[in-house]
């Protein structure tokens, strides 16, 4: 069966890269497409944006009619998804959702396909599959390994996120701050709250009510959705001044022993599954974000032994946000949708 595929929010970074992603899949013929629809908001009407071989032109989202649309990416942000999904979904149409309205709601799967890709068949209570927060993907793929060979107890971490998972304009806003601050031509932030340029910001999403970020929570409360409520989870997230790419420390305490060598063995074992171990202890053998940039690939690096606690395991972990992160999991959430359950 083909199927008809409609992109919201395609001229965005995520969205553009599903495009480039989902022509990939086509071309390898792991998916039978019929054809796209890029739909944006009325401002990027008439945008042309690129799929294989040819330009397709942008429609308005509001005036769009699901009916007959297979499924909808949505990558254009909670308030989008909040107004649209429910329109797209009553018209027949399947959602694969890349914002977080509804990643806590109940009977909606969060999807991590080598980790609970059993989940998808969930879609059919409200016809809408979410995909979790970039971070959560980039380590639950490395932990729910690990969880297999000794359960995990507790988990701390800090985030090391770029400005790509803020969109275009805070993209921007990092590249002419820097030019600016060069030229002696200091300006006030408009995206974060405080100068990235050259610094770190400690504040992604809201702050909640115990000082945590929306952010922060995220990382918790989904990990515990896909790997299991008893584990505990604490982080740190921050913004830094880079392009592309997601890196965090994990910090994970276990139930029972595993050794660092068992622990490169586990994951060195899982390469087809997304998951490359780069760790040797030399000057440069390990993988930075620059190094992840356009890679399907989750890196794991620094991997090594935490002695003050009775199970514990340090390690660094990298990713591309917008690939892995965001449109490569959510085409390959895809993938397994139309040819298992449509």
């Amino acid at each position: 069966m083909r199927h008809k595929i409609a992109v919201i929010g395609a001229t965005g970074r995520v969205g553009r890269e599903v495009l480039s992603i989902l022509s990939e899949f086509q071309n390898e013929k792991k998916i039978s497409i019929d054809s796209v629809v890029a739909l944006a908001s009325e401002k990027s009407k008439g945008k042309k944006v690129s799929f294989d071989d040819k330009e397709l032109t942008v429609l308005c989202l509001k005036d769009y009619d699901f009916v007959g649309t297979n499924v909808a990416i949505f990558c254009a942000g909670s308030y989008v998804s909040e107004k649209y999904v429910p329109i797209a979904t009553q018209a027949g149409c399947i959602v694969i959702d890349d914002s977080s309205h509804f990643r806590m709601k109940e009977g909606v799967p969060l999807v991590i396909p080598e980790v609970n890709k059993d989940k998808i068949t969930e879609y059919k209570n409200h016809n809408i599959i979410s995909n979790p927060n970039c971070t959560v993907i980039q380590m639950l793929l490395v932990l729910c390994l690990l969880h297999q060979k000794a359960k995990i107890k507790r988990v701390v971490t800090s985030t090391y996120q770029s400005t790509s998972g803020a969109g275009k304009a805070a993209m921007d806003e990092l590249y002419h701050q820097t030019k600016r601050i060069f030229m002696n031509e200091a300006k006030k932030p408009e995206i974060f709250p405080k100068q990235i340029a050259f610094n770190c910001i400690p504040h992604i999403g809201k702050f909640m009510e115990d000082g945590s970020t929306k952010e922060e929570w995220k990382m918790q409360e989904e990990t515990k959705k896909i790997l299991g409520e008893d584990i505990k989870v604490t982080a740190t997230c921050v913004r830094v001044p880079v392009f592309i790419g997601h890196a965090m420390t994990v910090n994970v305490e276990f139930n029972q022993r595993i050794t660092e060598e068992q622990a490169r063995e586990v994951l060195g074992e899982n390469e087809d599954n997304g998951i490359l171990v780069y760790d040797r202890r030399e000057d440069s053998e390990y993988t930075t974000q620059i190094d992840a940039v356009q890679e399907d690939a989750v890196y794991v690096s620094r991997i090594r032994q935490d002695d003050t606690v009775e199970h514990g395991l340090n390690m660094w972990i990298v990713a591309d946000n917008l690939r892995k992160g965001a449109a490569l999991n959510i085409v390959q959430i895809l993938e397994i949708l139309t040819r298992e359950h449509l």
